[in-house]
């Protein structure tokens, strides 16, 4: 593990590739520092039904973030500029509170959310729950803005990736999420998790992801081509068989109400363009969403539990 924190010295965790020194005051795009710095370890009962089941998922959410999606419902904690939603934790406090959670809540999977940019972090704690001999099914919730150097150090840790796949369109990426690599970077990514798992989800007699990949996709208001470029790259490039999340949850921001299209919510006409052309491509594993989701996953991280009212509408 040692060595992996190193890397923090001349960090190039992400695609960013910042290469500065995170144990100084000097901090890359991410702002992030060395620590482990993180704005919520809670009981998460809204992700998808193989990963949360009914009694929930323990989510660790870290803070700040490898893309700025301007439109992100989780700002509170994902900005790098300004003020955040965080906490420094040590590493015994982290594996104390995940393991309080799994044992109130009697479940045995562990989400590390936004991660792109921890993954020694991840690493460690995963580490240090097993010596204290816990096993826990472990996810990796991630935007995909992830080098496959960090995949390939997770292979042996993590049971199930769960990417989203944002964007085909590099002028989307650039303008939205201040990436213009995004789609080269996610593909090459979601590809090295497909290489790792397949197309096969294990479930155990709960209905519960033991193993495997299913890549998120959130339709945007306007761009429906964006979202079929998507589709078609997964079906071309990976498989139809793949297990796919269709969301429809986008929920504009007050600071978007004079965007261009983001100033509005996604119509049934483009979800329902989305959803036949995943239907033609093949796809016939996964999730669609209601519409009325957009009103539900506005998560409150000033709340202990800032998704105790998210009931997954899939």
């Amino acid at each position: 593990m040692t060595l992996l924190f190193e890397n923090l010295e001349n960090c190039n965790i992400c695609p960013r590739k910042c290469g500065v020194n995170r144990y100084s005051d000097k901090l890359g795009y991410c702002g992030s520092d060395a620590g482990y710095n993180i704005s919520s370890i809670v009981l998460h009962k809204g992700e998808e039904p193989a990963i949360s089941g009914e009694n929930g998922i323990c989510n660790v959410f870290f803070s700040r973030c490898n893309l700025q999606c301007i439109y992100c419902q989780n700002e509170e904690i994902s900005c790098n500029k300004g003020k955040v939603i965080s906490q420094k934790y040590t590493l015994d406090e982290i594996i104390a509170k995940i393991i309080t959670v799994l044992k109130e809540n009697k479940i045995n999977s562990v989400g590390f959310v936004s991660a792109s940019h921890y993954v020694p972090h991840v690493i460690a704690i995963i580490e240090n729950l097993n010596l204290k001999g816990y096993f826990p099914i472990t996810v990796y919730n991630t935007n995909a803005y992830d080098s496959l150097e960090s995949l390939l150090l997770l292979e042996t840790y993590i049971s199930v990736y769960l990417p989203d796949f944002k964007y085909m369109e590099q002028s989307l990426s650039s303008a939205l999420s201040g990436a213009a690599d995004y789609p080269e970077m996610a593909a090459k990514a979601i590809k090295e998790m497909f290489r790792q798992k397949g197309s096969t989800l294990i479930k155990n007699n709960e209905g519960i992801a033991e193993s495997g990949l299913i890549i998120r996709h959130l339709v945007l208001p306007e761009q429906a081509e964006n979202s079929l470029k998507v589709l078609r790259y997964i079906s071309d490039e990976l498989s139809s068989n793949i297990y796919l999340s269709l969301m429809a949850q986008y929920h504009p921001l007050e600071k978007l109400k004079s965007h261009a299209f983001l100033n509005r919510k996604l119509s049934n006409v483009e979800y329902e363009i989305v959803v036949k052309e995943a239907e033609k491509l093949g796809f016939h594993r996964g999730w669609i969403q209601e519409l009325e989701s957009a009103e539900i996953y506005v998560p409150d991280f000033n709340k202990k539990n800032p998704f105790e009212n998210h009931d997954i509408l899939l």
